[in-house]
């Protein structure tokens, strides 16, 4: 049979999401997202390091609506990818592995994940 005849298999767009795999792909969007924070983090900690003029730049850049979004964002991926791999070490020790443990699991994560950023930005629920 020509390649070109050839029946696709399965993919992304005839299966339909489930929230395992959901979490799955946000944990590792997440912890690219953390790792570019982090750089954000060492020019910061430049800027501390190299006086008051640059802190005071870079300050000035951070305090913008627009930053302390993207910083909270970071607060989040950071708190999801914590809470995410704590659930996996869950699984590695055989525990919540049953569908039930694992949608619960993964409602508790993305739920305290929230939390948590809500309780370090002081928002009140």
């Amino acid at each position: 049979m020509p390649s070109h005849q050839r029946p696709l298999s399965p993919h992304l767009q005839i299966y339909r999401w489930q929230l395992t795999s959901v979490l799955s792909i946000l944990h590792r969007i997440s912890g690219i997202l953390l790792a570019l924070g982090t750089v954000v983090v060492v020019v910061w900690l430049a800027a501390l390091a190299a006086g008051p003029e640059s802190y005071g730049r870079v300050m000035g850049i951070l305090s913008h609506p627009l930053s302390l979004a993207a910083l909270a964002g970071w607060t989040l991926a950071l708190f999801y990818h914590l809470l995410n791999g704590i659930r996996h070490l869950f699984w590695d020790a055989g525990w919540l592995l049953d569908l039930k443990g694992a949608y619960a699991s993964g409602w508790a994560v993305v739920i305290f994940a929230f939390l948590l950023t809500a309780i370090v930005w002081g928002v009140s629920l």
